[in-house]
């Protein structure tokens, strides 16, 4: 790992601990309201647009467009300070407004389309969604049924979405449709807008964390939309969805190792002013030995996804083998990492008015979501030719 340059204080320069003040300050701001946004299973619309302001929701893209045209360090230092928030599903939600569902847009859209959906979504005048999973296939992109025939200058859209983050509410979605044969060689992309005709949302799951976030099914029934909405050229969709995929693995691991060592470290707060048996918890030998485990294996997490971000700042398709091991070792590891630091609240770890309790089912769907730990797994069996 020595083309990285491993000390935080190489790689981030004062301009980047400048732009984490900035997001952090925003953060926490966000935190009081972290229980009553859970309890709603919504946050407030302005959010979007206070990270607008603030030009959080557009670190990577094309200044032409409103972006700041920086590099994956910096989206690092919005993911990694993003979990003072306290609520992962608040979190979500930006994440993938900034760096799921626009950078395509960003990537492969004209400058019509980004006029008229990039820009205000950089903004956050206007909400994004990225619409690829459903029923049949989550991980598995190239099992796609939602289909886009083409009809003179228009498609006509049919099929059916599932777990679709802010999926009740957004403006517009970044769309994976098929629009040839069956295989990831006939898919495409377009961007839908909500209030097209035939557009209609299913229910808004409920979900055991990340409850912030609104989570969607939706439905599609001969709707249309212009040719001109695509992205890209047609039926080269899988390419990009699969390079997307990497950005969203990314970013997962990042906040994911960032969100353990903000645990671990309220656990040793906790632990020193909790007394059991006339002594502060932290002071017994099974939780201090515990504690500087995990910190070990949080440093190796962050290590290794830190190898992982150089390699896809300078190429993303030079890093798969590093991303997807980033994202495999940071979720699986923060399952017990969690574990541990909500056993050292006691009973009071397991009521709502302790960060932890959210941290703790917040941190499940890490394993799941942009890809199950399996899916990760058998990533690395092909790259490592097993």
């Amino acid at each position: 790992m020595s083309d990285v340059r491993m000390l935080d204080h190489e790689i981030f320069t004062p301009e980047h601990l400048a732009f984490r003040k900035t997001v952090r300050k925003f953060a926490e701001s966000l935190a009081p309201h972290a229980e009553e946004w859970d309890e709603a299973g919504i946050f407030p619309r302005e959010v979007f647009k206070q990270a607008g302001d603030l030009g959080l929701l557009g670190i990577r893209a094309n200044p032409e467009y409103g972006g700041m045209g920086l590099d994956w360090w910096w989206t690092t230092c919005w993911a990694e300070e993003l979990v003072h928030s306290n609520n992962a599903g608040v979190n979500m939600a930006l994440m993938v407004q900034s760096d799921m569902a626009t950078p395509i847009i960003d990537e492969i859209g004209s400058d019509e389309v980004k006029r008229e959906f990039l820009e205000p979504a950089i903004k956050g005048e206007k909400i994004a969604a990225l619409g690829i999973s459903e029923p049949g296939g989550g991980s598995d992109v190239a099992a796609m049924k939602t289909t886009a025939r083409r009809d003179g200058d228009d498609y006509v859209i049919n099929g059916q979405k599932l777990w679709i983050t802010n999926g009740t509410r957004a403006d517009f979605i970044t769309l994976g449709v098929r629009t040839g044969a069956e295989g990831f060689g006939g898919i495409s992309l377009l961007v839908f807008p909500t209030d097209t005709k035939g557009f209609s949302i299913g229910k808004k799951l409920k979900k055991v964390g990340n409850k912030a976030s609104d989570t969607a099914e939706l439905f599609f029934e001969d709707c249309r939309v212009p040719v001109r909405y695509r992205l890209g050229q047609e039926n080269l969709g899988f390419y990009h969805i699969m390079t997307n995929f990497q950005g969203e693995r990314l970013v997962a691991a990042i906040g994911c190792v960032a969100g353990m060592e903000k645990q671990v470290r309220a656990a040793i707060a906790y632990g020193n002013d909790r007394k059991a048996f006339g002594r502060p918890v932290s002071k017994f030998q099974v939780w201090k030995h515990k504690l500087v485990e995990h910190l070990t294996s949080i440093e190796a997490a962050k290590r290794l996804t830190y190898y992982a971000i150089d390699k896809f700042n300078k190429d993303p398709r030079s890093a798969l083998r590093e991303v997807t091991m980033a994202k495999l070792f940071a979720g699986d590891l923060a399952q017990r990492v969690m574990y541990d630091c909500m056993q050292m609240y006691g009973g009071f770890g397991y009521t709502t008015e302790y960060a932890i309790s959210r941290a703790w089912t917040d941190v499940r769907l890490i394993t799941i979501g942009g890809g199950t730990s399996e899916v990760m797994k058998e990533i690395l069996t092909k790259v490592e030719g097993l």
